[in-house]
C-alpha cells in the first residue's frame, strides 16, 4: 500500500521539441492520493484517464514530471518493480486452470508458501462469492464470474502498492454491475488497499470512490467527493458531466446580486462585484434547484418543450426566449406547450467566468 504523489506529471505520444499544449494527452498535473483511498478517474473517451492510469502503473513512462510512491521516485521503474496490480476491461485469466489456480497464480509466481497461498485464496474467494467454484475450470464460467476471478487475481496479493482498475465492468451485464460495484466497495473497506478506478460512467465512479478525479481534454478539472462535484462544480464541464440531467449552464450578465438572462433578472445568493474583465460569464444551476410552478407575477415565464419522466422524478425541458433550462416538475402539472413559471433557489446558483467557478462574496445576514 502506498501514498502516490504526482509531481508536474505530463505525457505526449508525439516526438519533437517545443510541442504545443494540445499535443499532450495528459497536461501537467500535481496531486497526492492518500494510502488506502478509493479513487475514480472519470471522464469521456480520449480525456487522458487511461494515459494517467498507465503512467501510474509503469506501462507508460511520462514525458515530464515524477511519480512517487511513499516518497520514493518510481518514475523509471517497471510495473513489477512498483508492485502494482492491474485489472483490465476484459478478464485476464487462464481458462485451462481452475478458479482456485487462477487466484493462486500471482502468489505462486512470488514463491509464497502453499499454506499461505491456500489461506489467502480462501479469503478472497469468500469475499467474491467464488468459493463454490474454486475447483471448476474457468473456461466454463460466465463473463461476470470470469471478471470476478480477474478482480481476485489483483486483490490476492496483500503487499501491493495499489490496485488499478481500467473500466473493469464494461463487459458485465447491466443488472450485475451494481452487485460488482458494491462488492468492490466492500472489498476496499475490508482490505484497506489504495484503489484507482478508471471509468466514463459517472454512476460507477460516484458509487465506488471516496474521491473522484474528473478529467477533460487531458486535464484534471476537479478532484473531490461525489457531494462536492454535485453541489459545487469547479468547472462547467463538471456541471455538464455529473448529474442526470446535467447542470443548466447559460450565458448571463452578472452584476452584484443579480444575473440577467435574456432580459430576465434572476436573484443570486452571493454578490459578484469583481468579475474578470472580458471573460465569458455564465450561471450554472442544477435542474433539481429550478422548480416549475404555475405562472404567476414575479416568476420567470417559460414554455414547456417536453417532459422527461424518470419514475421517481420528472424534469421539464423549458425555453425562456432563446435559452433552455431543465427544471424539476411537480406531479400533475402542465403538458408540453404550456406556459409556466420558474422558481430558482438563489443559494444554489453558481457563477462561472471562462468556465471556471467564481466564489463571489457572501451576503451579510440581517439581524
Amino acid at each position: 500500500m502506498a501514498r502516490i504523489d504526482l509531481v508536474d506529471l505530463a505525457h505526449t505520444y508525439l516526438v519533437g521539441p517545443d510541442l504545443p499544449p494540445e499535443a499532450y494527452a495528459l497536461k501537467p498535473v500535481s496531486m497526492t492520493w492518500r494510502q488506502g483511498g478509493a479513487y475514480a478517474l472519470l471522464g469521456p473517451s480520449g480525456c487522458g484517464k487511461t494515459t494517467l492510469l498507465n503512467l501510474i502503473s509503469g506501462i507508460v513512462t511520462p514525458s515530464h514530471g515524477k511519480i512517487l510512491f511513499d516518497g520514493t521516485d518510481v518514475t523509471q521503474l517497471s510495473t513489477r518493480e512498483r508492485n502494482i496490480a492491474q485489472v483490465f476491461q476484459f478478464p485476464v485469466i487462464y481458462d485451462t486452470m481452475t478458479v482456485g489456480q487462477n487466484l493462486a497464480f500471482p502468489l505462486k509466481n512470488r514463491g509464497v508458501a502453499k499454506a499461505d497461498i491456500d489461506k489467502r485464496v480462501a479469503e478472497i474467494a469468500e469475499l467474491l462469492d467464488l468459493t463454490p467454484h474454486l475447483r471448476r475450470k474457468a473456461t466454463r464460467l460466465t463473463a461476470d464470474a470470469k471478471q470476478k476471478i480477474s478482480l481476485g487475481r489483483g486483490l490476492v496479493r496483500s503487499d501491493v502498492s495499489a490496485i488499478l482498475f481500467d473500466e473493469p465492468l464494461t463487459v458485465i451485464d447491466p443488472h450485475l454491475k451494481w452487485e460488482l460495484r458494491s462488492k468492490l466497495k466492500a472489498l476496499h473497506r475490508a482490505l484497506d488497499l489504495t484503489m484507482i478506478y478508471v471509468t466514463h460512467d459517472q454512476t460507477e465512479a460516484l458509487t465506488f470512490a471516496d474521491t473522484v478525479v474528473v478529467m477533460h481534454d487531458g486535464r484534471v478539472v476537479q478532484s473531490g467527493t461525489p457531494e462536492e462535484l454535485f453541489e459545487k462544480p469547479a468547472h462547467t464541464f463538471v456541471g455538464y458531466f455529473i448529474g442526470s440531467p446535467g447542470m443548466n449552464v447559460v450565458p448571463a450578465q452578472v452584476r452584484g446580486r443579480e444575473a440577467n438572462v435574456g432580459g430576465h433578472v434572476i436573484p443570486l445568493g452571493r454578490a459578484y462585484d469583481h468579475l474578470p474583465a472580458g471573460a465569458k460569464i455564465e450561471i450554472g444551476v442544477r435542474p433539481e434547484f429550478v422548480h416549475v410552478a404555475p405562472l404567476a407575477p414575479g416568476l420567470l415565464a417559460a414554455t414547456i418543450e417536453r417532459i422527461d419522466d424518470l419514475g421517481r422524478v420528472r424534469f421539464a425541458r423549458v425555453r425562456v426566449g432563446d435559452v433552455k433550462f431543465a427544471a424539476r416538475m411537480p406531479p400533475g402539472l402542465s403538458e408540453p406547450g404550456s406556459q409556466v413559471g420558474l422558481v430558482f433557489e438563489p443559494a444554489r446558483i453558481l457563477v462561472y467566468a471562462d468556465s471556471r467557478l467564481v466564489e463571489g462574496q457572501a451576503l451579510e445576514k440581517v439581524a
